[in-house]
């Protein structure tokens, strides 16, 4: 991931995980699951007897995830310039 990003804008960073992000959720919607279809099992080699809902719900995690990454980055950039509030914002302070 690092090595294919090396070198590439914010912008176009953000303009990949969009297209990425829009090509995968038209894939699933095409699919038009049902709460049936949500509450069927499947076994996870790790984690036994899962649902794919569950699935689901670990990938739109996992997507907000990276927003999260995406928004602190992008909040990086006012460390400086904040001035004496930086204290103050936790998205400037880093755990």
């Amino acid at each position: 991931m690092f090595t294919a990003s090396r070198g590439k804008r914010l912008g176009e960073l953000l303009d990949t995980f969009d297209q990425l992000r829009t090509e995968g959720l038209e894939r699933l919607a095409a699919l038009s699951l049902t709460d049936a279809d949500l509450a069927r099992r499947g076994r996870h080699p790790e984690f036994g007897v899962v649902t794919l809902g569950q699935h689901l719900s670990t990938w739109v995690a996992h997507d907000l995830g990276h927003v999260s990454q995406i928004v602190r980055v992008m909040a990086r950039q006012y460390t400086d310039a904040v001035g004496p509030w930086k204290g103050y914002l936790s998205i400037l302070n880093p755990r």
